[in-house]
């Protein structure tokens, strides 16, 4: 097959793209190299797959580049670029999230009615259902983001789903369930406490750390993007981790794995939801879909990573993170 990776340097792009090549796939990476985190992260990212002739990197912006050129004779585009985080999607940068996240998409989206693909994977987010009505969380939920990113990424949603129904464009909108994993974006909470861990430094954790998250290895993530690219299945899907587990458990978990990281509790930040579980139903339906990796073996596999890049950095600034 030929796959169309956007936001291929990424932390879950570079992830897929990798797995598609060892299934054989030619990988088309598109990616800006954006500087909400250091960019030299993104580079070792995408070491992996550059040493693999079947992988062509494009660094460009979604809005500039000739997609429909870069689409045309591709199997799949799975959708992963956009802009992060929900704590700067506040105020002025929220021009930013608009257009890396929903003009971005558009642009995908019309390249991709021009072409023949058999599956359109948007990256969809959690953040979509804000503070939701019920737990564990079904599409049939009403989504209400409380974040201008979750705005954002609901927005992109709904573009898919339109493109969908009024020009025919197979899209598949998965949403992801806090991931985590080897190489998660440095400004993330794992990302920081397991390098707190290793260092002995300070973790800032903002609320009670009574907060829970379904946590989504990111193993299972490309599983599932995958498997939905690959499958008849179109709409809108949750990928979660299949348990709710708090941040103070998370942060004992880590410690018993990494060593004891020094936390410091700071008041909860505005946009933050309390709680996420997702009910994973439609993509168990429509794809298979069921989560491989438990919380404590992925916390594993990331502090065994970080030991191997000798730590992480500064471990200053993380409550939970955002969903992608």
């Amino acid at each position: 097959m030929r796959s169309v990776v956007t936001g291929a340097a990424g932390f879950v792009g570079s992830h897929l793209s990798e797995h598609l090549l060892a299934r054989g796939d030619e990988v088309v990476g598109i990616d800006c190299f954006t500087d909400y985190y250091d960019t030299a992260i993104k580079e070792r990212n995408l070491a992996p797959a550059l040493a693999d002739e079947r992988f062509t990197l494009v660094r460009g912006d979604l809005l500039t580049e000739p997609l429909i050129e870069l689409f045309d004779g591709a199997d799949v585009v799975y959708h992963l670029a956009g802009q992060p985080g929900v704590r700067p999607s506040w105020g002025s940068d929220f021009s930013t999230y608009v257009s890396h996240n929903v003009l971005a998409t558009q642009a995908v989206l019309e390249a991709a009615r021009t072409v023949e693909l058999k599956k359109l994977v948007y990256a969809s987010s959690s953040s979509v259902y804000g503070d939701a009505e019920s737990y564990p969380t079904s599409e049939r939920v009403r989504p209400q983001p409380i974040s201008p990113y979750g705005v954002t990424k609901l927005a992109a949603e709904h573009l898919c789903e339109l493109y969908r129904t009024a020009f025919g464009v197979p899209t598949a909108s998965l949403r992801f369930f806090t991931v985590y994993g080897p190489r998660q974006r440095p400004d993330m909470a794992f990302s920081r406490l397991v390098a707190a861990g290793l260092e002995g430094s300070v973790f800032e954790l903002y609320g009670t750390g009574e907060q829970t998250r379904d946590f989504t290895y990111v193993g299972d993530i490309v599983r599932a993007l995958h498997d939905a690219a690959t499958s008849d299945f179109v709409g809108v899907a949750n990928i979660g981790g299949g348990s709710r587990t708090s941040m103070n458990e998370v942060v004992e978990i880590v410690s018993d794995l990494a060593g004891e990281p020094d936390v410091r509790r700071l008041a909860k930040v505005r946009g933050d939801v309390k709680d996420t579980a997702a009910d994973t139903q439609v993509a168990r339906d429509g794809f298979g879909y069921a989560p491989q990796v438990s919380l404590r073996d992925g916390l594993a596999l990331m502090v065994e990573a970080a030991r191997s890049t000798g730590g992480g950095g500064a471990a200053t600034a993380s409550g939970t993170g955002s969903a992608t």
